[in-house]
């Protein structure tokens, strides 16, 4: 692949004076009761109603009472690095139970918290490396595996394929030239379409090849360039909606756009948060599931739910987030 040109600089934008998000309440705290965010039933909230997860790293358990969230990354991290020094970019599926080994010496309650999403069905984990890719990483492979188990397979993946022409406009009015884009994308609609459109070598694409696809630096990263292309193009784009809820991931101060689009977002190797998953997931079209795995609860985990979809009986693709980190979920056929 020829060398990537640089992402023309847009103008900054204007600082203004920011007010702080409201956090949504989290599943678990509003069982059985509906919640309507709509601009007309309540017009204090923000436009944008992204689920906080910083609610998720206040410690009440006396286990991680002391710890601050960049101290249980750093452990989550030291159990990656001690468990498979040269994870590959992603890895084909495994027991949970490998997982739940890493934390017996460890927390008692990410031990209930492995146990309980086993209970659930979630009995399957496919680990991503830990190289602040691992978001877009986990979602792009999740989503295309997904197309290739479709039980409607053709129209699935011309769905997508449509929506992904559909992306090119969007990157386009966001000022990424075609020229910085167009080899990502062809990458990555390549991909989709040998799910139905059979290779040179008279192949289908299938999870295997899935995998070994994204275990190719080359093709993998260049799936992740375009995913964070898009995510950047969705926030630039929709920027009132997204201004007031972008931090620096170190500092936790306060960015304009287009600086934490250039900085945070397009940049390889740094972590998503909400707001980008909210962003990819809109621009995609997709419903999302992210289990949160950190600790705090012992008696379930929470789901912050992501639903854009038009296909209201679409199944969900289901991520699993520790402190810094995230893989795909696999859950067993109900």
């Amino acid at each position: 692949m020829s060398e990537v040109p640089q992402t023309p600089k847009l103008p900054p934008t204007p600082r203004q004076k920011y007010s702080k998000p409201k956090a949504l309440p989290l599943d678990s705290d509003c069982e059985g009761e509906d919640m309507d965010t709509s601009e007309d039933t309540n017009p204090e909230l923000p436009p944008l109603v992204l689920p906080s997860a910083n609610g998720l790293l206040n410690f009440s358990n006396e286990e991680f009472s002391g710890l601050t969230p960049a101290q249980l990354y750093d452990m989550n991290q030291e159990l990656f690095n001690d468990s498979v020094p040269s994870r590959p970019l992603i890895d084909a599926i495994a027991p949970m139970t490998t997982l739940r080994s890493e934390y017996e010496n460890g927390s008692a309650s990410f031990l209930k918290q492995i146990d309980w999403l086993i209970s659930r069905g979630f009995e399957q984990v496919r680990r991503t490396r830990g190289d602040g890719d691992c978001f877009y990483r986990s979602l792009g492979f999740a989503y295309v595996d997904s197309l290739i188990h479709s039980p409607e397979r053709d129209f699935a993946v011309a769905s997508s394929l449509s929506i992904l022409e559909s992306t090119k406009d969007t990157l386009d009015k966001a000022g990424i030239e075609k020229l910085v884009y167009e080899d990502f994308y062809d990458d990555f609609t390549s991909l989709i379409q040998g799910i139905v459109k059979p290779s040179a070598d008279g192949l289908t694409l299938t999870s295997d090849r899935l995998l070994e696809a994204f275990q190719a630096p080359e093709l993998s990263n260049s799936i992740v360039i375009y995913l964070r292309f898009l995510t950047s193009a969705q926030i630039r784009l929709n920027r009132e909606a997204y201004e007031g809820f972008l931090v620096h991931p170190d500092t936790k101060d306060l960015m304009d756009v287009d600086s934490f689009c250039a900085n945070v977002v397009q940049a390889m190797g740094k972590e998503a948060d909400n707001v980008e998953i909210d962003a990819l997931c809109k621009a995609l079209q997709l419903n999302v599931d992210v289990a949160y795995l950190n600790g705090v609860r012992e008696d379930g985990v929470d789901f912050i739910k992501f639903r854009n979809d038009s296909n209201e009986g679409a199944v969900p693709l289901v991520l699993l987030y520790r402190p810094g980190h995230y893989d795909v979920l696999v859950q067993r056929p109900l």
